[in-house]
């Protein structure tokens, strides 16, 4: 069987990469980076997902995903330490989220739609934090996802209509398939940061996943 996890070992209480973080680069050092994404947490008994580089070590981690601690998504490096937290936002119409730095739950970095129009190839829109209760916030867009979340194909469009991200399924390895639960994340690191991108992939799988939704 074909291995997703090649510099990581996981135990029933702890995931261990056997690499310490390093900044994200792509192949020569170029800034984009080609993440492997497996929709699996590396601890038992946890559901969530993994992410690697393109030399296997883990990048970051979900281990809290559809336990739903207080209805938050914890996204994680690879050493465990919080990077973003993604609520979803209360008293509001339609499928929305904040994106926090870190644990904090103050000032929210950007606030993430589901697009309502089912004639529209847009998925889901992304704004600042600060925009939260701004009526005309779909008027600051600062990014656009479109595509297939369930044929894992879509693209992040920002502002200028340049492509920043993009998922995409994952090549077949001696013949042997992936399937849904293991797929590519491509980023340009000079325009999006790759913890916003990840999160992207969580709320895309909130929205359009078959997995049951976190509690809220």
């Amino acid at each position: 069987m074909t291995r997703v996890y090649p510099n990581v070992c996981f135990t029933g209480g702890e995931v261990i990469s056997e690499k310490p973080p390093k900044p994200l680069v792509g192949a020569d050092h170029t800034r984009e980076a080609v993440l492997t994404v497996w929709k699996k947490s590396l601890l038992f008994n946890c559901n969530g997902f993994t992410v690697f580089d393109g030399k296997g070590d883990l990048v970051f981690r979900v281990d809290n995903y559809m336990d739903g601690n207080k209805g938050e998504i914890l996204l994680m490096d690879a050493t465990g330490k919080p990077l973003l937290t993604i609520c979803r936002k209360k008293m509001s119409l339609g499928d929305s989220w904040l994106v926090y730095d870190g644990e904090t739950l103050v000032n929210p970095t950007l606030c993430v739609k589901k697009s309502v129009n089912i004639l529209n190839k847009r998925l889901a829109y992304v704004t600042q934090g600060n925009n939260t209760n701004n009526r005309n916030s779909s008027n600051n867009i600062m990014y656009e996802i479109e595509g297939s979340y369930s044929q894992r194909c879509c693209g992040v469009y920002d502002d200028k209509r340049r492509l920043v991200a993009e998922i995409k399924r994952k090549e077949a390895v001696r013949g042997v398939a992936f399937g849904t639960d293991v797929f590519r994340l491509i980023v340009q690191l000079d325009n999006i940061r790759a913890d916003f991108a990840m999160a992207l992939v969580i709320l895309l799988d909130q929205m359009f996943g078959s997995s049951r939704r976190i509690s809220t």
